[in-house]
């Protein structure tokens, strides 16, 4: 009895002993426990003593063993506990910190661009339409009245991505967001009102282009829409847009294939940074009769006028930002003025 008493006092002592030695512990939990330990040591030698004797002294090996384990998983906690207090300590925050706040987020300079737009046209009753980036080569220019050989369909000036369309041409990223004209018009009925923001694409790309862009296309189409319709509507977008009745807009003869006539439309603003100069802000003209024919139209019929603007043009106007790629280097210092 005596020597079991001493035998788990001195389990515990070297028990103690392993102080912040994870490994020390198990080399002391095997001399006592182990497949050679002095307690498996006692339980093989029980064989030898008669029944009586055998379970007396096989009760006083068990508590004896359950006292090591015990001392043992006691010590285990404890330098368990030891080293998660030491990584607390070396990992303590100072709760009386102030925090670090996050600023709010808010609206790119185009996207506000974008959403004023669409307010200003919804309130003289023109419909707003959204469709595909990746337009076929029918919506974007064949039914627009690009020829095959127009410029605008070559490497250098379209993103062309794999896949055909339904007559084997190959789909693309839109150049424009026209192709809306020509959806919009052949899934509904006259009069037709409607704009068409999006992002366009075109190899380009310096100060006052970009690879990505957006667009907005106008579109009114019934039986006695004229070019003074066009002057009227463009007239009072921009003056809403830019909040001032201090400008002037002009019609310049230009060329596009999808309208004829077609004219390019300039501002002069009467006061400010941009007093008396004529900026151009975007295209626009009749309604080619090809096209109206595309839309699934009588052009004997039916009339009406499109413009095509570029929301970073507007955007830099109304800002008086100088360089496009502004837009686009996510710099906060630069889009925390429109916030």
């Amino acid at each position: 009895m005596d020597s079991l008493e001493q035998l788990v006092a001195s389990a515990v002592q070297d028990f103690d002993a392993a102080k912040d030695d994870a490994a020390a512990l198990e080399n002391a939990k095997a001399k006592y426990l182990g497949k050679t330990g002095q307690i498996t040591e006692l339980m093989k030698g029980l064989g030898k003593l008669d029944p009586d004797a055998k379970k007396a002294q096989g009760a006083l090996i068990n508590a004896a063993k359950q006292q090591i384990e015990a001392a043992l998983t006691a010590r285990r906690d404890a330098l368990a506990e030891a080293q998660l207090q030491a990584r607390l300590n070396a990992e303590a925050i100072d709760v009386s910190l102030p925090g670090r706040g996050r600023a709010g987020g808010g609206i790119h300079p185009v996207m506000r661009t974008w959403e004023r737009v669409e307010e200003i046209f919804r309130s003289i009753g023109f419909d707003v339409a959204d469709g595909p980036e990746i337009e076929t080569d029918w919506t974007n220019f064949t039914a627009l009245n690009s020829p095959e050989n127009h410029p605008a369909r070559s490497m250098q000036d379209t993103f062309y991505i794999e896949g055909n369309d339904s007559q084997g041409k190959p789909l693309l990223l839109r150049t424009h967001t026209s192709p809306m004209q020509v959806r919009y018009a052949r899934s509904h009925t006259p009069p037709i009102k409607v704009i068409a923001p999006g992002r366009t694409y075109r190899v380009d790309s310096d100060a006052t282009h970009s690879p990505m862009f957006h667009q907005v296309e106008g579109l009114w189409i019934a039986e006695n829409i004229s070019f003074a319709d066009l002057k009227g509507v463009y007239l009072n977008f921009v003056k809403a847009f830019f909040e001032t009745d201090d400008l002037q807009v002009r019609f310049r003869p230009s060329y596009f294939p999808f309208t004829e006539p077609s004219a390019e439309i300039d501002i002069a603003f009467g006061s400010g940074p941009l007093k008396g100069r004529w900026l151009e802000v975007s295209g626009s003209g009749q309604v080619h009769p090809n096209v109206v024919r595309n839309f699934g139209l009588d052009p004997e019929k039916f009339i009406g006028f499109a413009f095509g603007s570029g929301l970073e043009r507007l955007t830099m106007l109304r800002y008086g930002i100088n360089d496009l790629r502004l837009f686009y280097e996510g710099d906060l210092r630069f889009l925390k003025q429109f916030n």
